[in-house]
C-alpha cells in the first residue's frame, strides 16, 4: 500500500479524498498522515496531496522536497514566486492545477475552441460557488477567462449555499447565442481525480506537470 500525506486534511477536499481512499482499497493507497498548516509531520509517506491555503501549500511543498516525495496541489491563489519555484523543480515530480478535474480540463478546451470560432461575438463568463469559497473569481474561472481573452474583472460570480461549482461561458451575436456550461454535482469529482493523478504522478520522473500532461496520458491510454 502506498502511503498518502493529505495536507489540508480537515478541509472539504481533504475529507473527501480521505473518504474515497478508505472506500477504494483497490487503489492500493492508505492515508498515513493528515496535516494542517503549521503542523510537523510524523510518519512516513509516498506522496503529498495538498488542498489547503497558499501558505499551507508552500509548507507542504517544502516537506515533499525534504523527503523526496511527489507533490500534488490544487490549492488556488498561489503566489507567482511559488508557481515559478514549482515549475523549475528538478528533484521531485510536481503537479499543479487550479482545477484537477479532467472533465473541467476538456471543458476548458471546448471553450478555447469556441472563443476562436466565435471571435466576433460578445463573450461573457459567469461562475457560481459555495459561500465558503475564498477567492473570487476562482482559479478555474481565471483559466477560462484566459482562453476567452477576458479580463478577470469581466468575470461575474455568485457565492451561494453549498454549490460545488458551475461555470457558464456564453458567446452572443445579434442573431444567436452559444452557451457552454460545466456543473460539478459533488466534490467527489475533484477528489477522485486528484487521487488518480497522484497515482499517476508517483510513476513520473522529476519535473513539473499540469493537467495537459495528464490529459495526454489519459488519451493515449484510451486509444490502447
Amino acid at each position: 500500500m502506498k502511503k498518502v500525506l493529505i495536507n489540508g486534511a480537515q478541509g472539504k477536499m481533504g475529507q473527501a479524498i480521505a473518504r474515497l481512499i478508505q472506500t477504494h482499497p483497490e487503489w492500493g493507497l492508505e492515508v498515513a498522515v493528515k496535516r494542517e498548516s503549521g503542523q510537523s509531520v510524523l510518519g512516513d509517506f509516498d506522496v503529498v496531496i495538498d488542498f489547503s491555503s497558499p501558505q499551507g501549500a508552500q509548507e507542504a511543498f517544502a516537506i515533499a522536497r525534504k523527503h523526496r516525495r511527489p507533490f500534488l496541489t490544487g490549492t488556488t491563489n498561489l503566489p507567482e514566486t511559488f508557481l515559478f519555484q514549482m515549475q523549475e523543480e528538478e528533484k521531485i515530480p510536481v503537479f499543479y492545477a487550479p482545477n484537477v478535474s479532467l472533465s473541467v480540463y476538456f471543458f476548458t478546451e471546448l471553450v478555447r475552441q469556441a472563443a476562436k470560432m466565435y471571435a466576433g461575438y460578445g463573450a461573457t463568463l459567469h461562475e457560481v460557488h459555495h459561500v465558503h469559497k475564498k477567492d473570487a473569481p476562482s482559479g478555474t474561472a481565471k483559466k477560462l477567462a484566459d482562453v476567452m481573452d477576458l479580463a478577470y474583472s469581466q468575470v461575474t460570480y455568485e457565492r451561494t449555499g453549498e454549490v460545488v461549482g458551475t461555470h457558464t461561458a456564453s458567446f452572443v451575436s445579434d442573431f444567436d447565442e452559444i452557451t457552454l456550461t460545466h456543473q460539478a454535482k459533488n466534490r467527489d469529482l475533484f477528489a477522485e481525480s486528484a487521487v488518480q493523478i497522484a497515482l499517476w504522478l508517483m510513476k513520473r520522473e522529476s519535473g513539473f506537470y499540469t493537467m495537459s500532461d495528464y490529459a495526454k496520458f489519459k488519451l493515449k491510454e484510451h486509444k490502447k
